[in-house]
């Protein structure tokens, strides 16, 4: 039974097709429509048939003297979504793509499909994927946190996700920034009440850990509008405005955190996302997490993702239990 994972982001739409010992057999990314839901059900659709037409046949064993028969193989498929089906309504809440919000979505790509679905919040796929031969493997309680577009988080104890009463467990990128600092900056910036965010709200992590909450505070700072891979570039060539950026988005990030080993005191945080691969995360920010944290001796290992941007997807195609 080969499983198909397919990670459905603001940007793109990864499908990925693993067997039952995690041997990856197909792997395609594609475009992801913006602010058209259909859209977005048909581009699934499309990837899932190609990774089905990417599989190769089973031959079944003859048997009586008959013809081996060949067929194609049906593999399970598990969706991870920014957001979370509502227990409640069953409809997508809490998604940062928020063409997705309303809907019922797992249905709808179930009937399109013609197979059931199983769909479950993306930092959690990260989550799950990571505890289970990632950066998390052998650790009992894995708190993952997606620094992307959006800054999602996910927990898995003992191998197992915890969604909790409102599907809404680990997400911590909708409190707001503790420790608000006034000001933070020379010219007097103050991080309250914070930017707006998509969700109503101001001043949640988001609009301050995510890639375009740190482009944006840039631009506040410098009246420059770079993204963020640019300003880590700068950062590395010695401009002190870049480095004051970084420096500001990692303390930030250690309050953020700090808030999470407090409540939940995991045995290891996993980073994923496209600022995960700034490389001086994982030199400074141990450090300032502990300065946050409530007990004195800190030692919660912050680690990338070891499947990197495909850890999602992965995580997505292990939602199906392997058959015994």
């Amino acid at each position: 039974m080969p499983r198909i994972g397919i990670d459905l982001g603001g940007t793109k739409i990864e499908g990925l097709a693993l067997d039952d010992t995690g041997r990856e057999l197909a792997r395609r990314r594609i475009p992801a429509p913006r602010d058209d839901y259909r859209a977005t059900i048909e581009a699934v659709a499309g990837l899932v048939a190609w990774l089905d037409s990417a599989i190769m046949p089973v031959s079944a064993p003859a048997t009586g003297g008959a013809q081996a028969s060949t067929h194609p193989m049906v593999a399970s498929v598990g969706i991870g979504i920014p957001g979370a089906i509502s227990p409640l309504t069953g409809l997508v809440k809490n998604a940062n793509s928020t063409w997705l919000i309303g809907h019922p979505l797992d249905r709808d790509l179930a009937a399109r499909i013609g197979r059931p679905v199983r769909l479950e919040n993306d930092a959690n796929c990260l989550a799950l994927s990571e505890a289970a031969d990632g950066a998390g493997a052998g650790c009992r309680t894995v708190f993952a946190a997606i620094l992307g577009t959006g800054c999602g988080g996910g927990l898995v104890v003992d191998g197992r996700i915890i969604t909790g009463r409102h599907a809404a467990a680990g997400e911590w990128g909708h409190s707001p920034l503790p420790w608000p600092q006034a000001p933070m900056t020379p010219d007097g910036e103050d991080e309250r009440p914070g930017p707006d965010c998509y969700c109503g709200r101001r001043g949640c992590l988001e609009t301050w850990l995510s890639g375009p909450g740190l482009a944006q505070d840039h631009a506040r700072a410098t009246g420059l509008t770079l993204p963020a891979v640019e300003i880590a570039a700068l950062a590395a060539a010695g401009d002190a405005a870049a480095q004051a950026t970084l420096d500001r988005h990692v303390d930030r990030l250690a309050r953020g955190l700090a808030g999470v080993v407090n409540l939940l005191d995991p045995d290891v945080i996993v980073l994923g996302g496209g600022l995960s691969n700034m490389t001086h995360l994982y030199q400074r920010l141990p450090g300032r997490l502990a300065a946050w944290c409530f007990s004195p001796d800190v030692t919660t290992p912050v680690r990338p993702a070891r499947h990197g941007d495909s850890s999602g997807v992965r995580g997505a195609a292990w939602l199906w239990p392997v058959p015994r």
